[in-house]
This record gives structure tokens, sequence and C-alpha cells, in this order.
């Protein structure tokens, strides 16, 4: 249980840290990183089940910072980018990263990008090595250390 404790402790952190940010975060390269990294983080181990992308798509809808942009829009780019990684999880990925790696010259942006997905891949009470491995290429993506995050 008190792993559990830490890793929500840790996601509440930073969701007060992305909350602080909020009006900084509006540009088209972080909403498409975003919900690249949702999607990527979703399909960690190379599928998603319908209940996973479900849930997923509740958190992106609920997370006041992704609320800076329409819901159907997130949604849509949400379902793409799962789309690509469902159809070849390894080439989907790569344009993935690529996608994610469009914030690196913005550092708030990027930790923010890493931040959503850590939150995304904690949701559920388990941070999985999957998902935390697929953060640790995001976070090399947009020029962060995994260590910055635990990873």
């Amino acid at each position: 249980m008190a792993i559990w404790n830490r890793l929500r402790e840790s996601a509440q952190g930073m969701q007060e840290q992305l909350l602080a940010k909020k009006n900084d975060l509006k540009s088209g390269a972080f909403r498409d990183a975003s919900m690249a990294v949702c999607a990527l983080v979703a399909a960690a181990d190379g599928t998603v089940d319908p209940s996973e992308r479900s849930r997923t798509a509740n958190l992106i809808a609920s997370n006041e910072v992704l609320q800076n942009f329409p819901a159907a829009d997130l949604q849509q780019r949400f379902n793409a980018y799962l789309d690509k990684l469902t159809a070849d999880f390894d080439f989907g990925k790569v344009g993935v990263l690529q996608d994610i790696g469009k914030v690196k010259k913005k550092p708030a942006e990027a930790r923010a990008v890493i931040q959503i997905g850590i939150i995304i891949g904690g949701a559920d009470g388990h941070f999985d090595d999957t998902e935390k491995s697929v953060v640790r290429e995001a976070c090399f993506a947009v020029g962060l250390s995994p260590e910055e995050f635990d990873l």
C-alpha cells in the first residue's frame, strides 16, 4: 500500500504543478504531444483493450490542464495516435515519439507532457515497467533526463 500512496502523492504533486502552468500550456504542439504520450502509455504493452481506452479518455477529459482544448479535438487526436500504435506498435511509436519531441524547445511544455504521461500511467494505481519504459523514451524525445522524474 505504501507504493500506491507514494505514486498517488507524486501524481497529485505533478497535477498541481501542471495547474500552476495551465495558462502557459496552450500550444498546438503541447496538445499533440500530450495526446501522443497518453496514447503511448495506454498502448505501452502493445495492446489497448476497450476499458483501457475508455479509462484513459476519461482521464484526459477530466484533466484541468487539457481543458484548454476542445474535448472532441483531444479525443480525435488520442484515437488517431492509438490507431497508429495498434496497427503497428514499433512503427507507430516512431511517429508518436516524433510528435512528442516537437515540444523539446519549450522546457515547460516538455516537462508537462512527461508529467501527463506519468499521471496517465499511474492512474490505475500501478505504473508498470512497460509504461515507465515508454515514458523514459518520451523523456529522451523531449531532451529531459528520466532521472528528473524518478524513472
